[in-house]
C-alpha cells in the first residue's frame, strides 16, 4: 500500500445520545399541552371567550323559568332552547315541528 496509512485504531461508531442524561429513552409520561384555543395561533380567542362567557351569564329567574317551561312543551333541554335563541335569534314555537325534530335527532347522534 503505497501512500496509505493503516489506522490502528477501530472506526468511531458510537452513536450521540438521543435523551438527555439520566433519561430511560422511553415515551413521555404526560401528554405534550396544548393551550385553551389549540394548536394554531391565539387569534381572537379571548374575544369569542368574552362573548360566549356573555351570552350564557344568568339570565333573570323569570327568563330562566319561562325558557324552561318553553323547552318541557318541546321536548328539548333548557341548553337546547336556550342555545336555538342564541344560534337563531327566534323562539322555537310547537309550529316548528322540522327543527325541533333536527335538534332531537342531533340529540340521540351526540350520544351514540
Amino acid at each position: 500500500m503505497h501512500g496509505t496509512k493503516a489506522s490502528s485504531e477501530p472506526p468511531d461508531t458510537r452513536e450521540e445520545p438521543s435523551a438527555p442524561a439520566g433519561h430511560n429513552g422511553g415515551p413521555p409520561l404526560e401528554p405534550e399541552h396544548t393551550p385553551e384555543w389549540g394548536n394554531g395561533g391565539i387569534g381572537n380567542y379571548f374575544y369569542w371567550k368574552a362573548a360566549h362567557r356573555a351570552a350564557w351569564k344568568n339570565p333573570s329567574p323569570g327568563i330562566v323559568m319561562f325558557r324552561i317551561r318553553k323547552a318541557e312543551r318541546l321536548g328539548l333541554t333548557y341548553q337546547e332552547y336556550t342555545l336555538e335563541i342564541l344560534e337563531r335569534g327566534r323562539h322555537l314555537q310547537i309550529e316548528d315541528v322540522e327543527r325541533i325534530a333536527e335538534i332531537r335527532q342531533a340529540r340521540t347522534a351526540q350520544r351514540t
